[in-house]
């Protein structure tokens, strides 16, 4: 097993030799092992079926037309195969951005451009004390 996602309703797995099985419920959820290689490293293209799309449909609790269940497999095992092409990626050597661009965001001066106005504000408030709102208390 290389990688569990919560996408399936039994747990799938590859055994030592290769072949694809399936293994009984774990807890109060369910998994599909997606696994990124076989033994000889080849990397493994992984398809959905109808049967699959149900399941995914039925943990995520929605309704899926019957017409709609192959664009849907096509999709999620595009996904997929995405996921995988993106997991066997070499990233060690990369380092984390911020941006993908070399750029810096250009700021402006910090000076002050408007007047304090408190006073003025505070002439309509009912209560002031020391230059602060006073408000009724609503937590005890």
């Amino acid at each position: 097993m290389i990688r569990p996602d919560i996408i399936g309703h039994r747990p799938a797995y590859f055994n030592q030799a290769g072949v694809f099985g399936q293994a009984g419920r774990c807890d109060n959820f369910t998994a599909l092992i997606l696994p990124s290689q076989n033994r000889t490293g080849k990397a493994i293209s992984m398809s959905l079926d109808s049967k699959d799309v149900n399941r995914i449909a039925h943990l995520a609790r929605l309704s899926i037309d019957e017409a709609d269940i192959a664009g849907y497999a096509g999709n999620l095992s595009d996904i997929l195969n995405l996921v995988e092409q993106m997991n066997s990626v070499e990233t060690d050597a990369v380092s984390p951005m911020a941006h993908p661009l070399d750029v810096t965001q250009r700021l402006r001066e910090d000076t002050v451009t408007e007047q304090d106005r408190r006073e003025v504000f505070q002439k309509n408030a009912p209560e002031i004390e020391a230059g602060l709102f006073l408000v009724p208390q609503v937590i005890e």
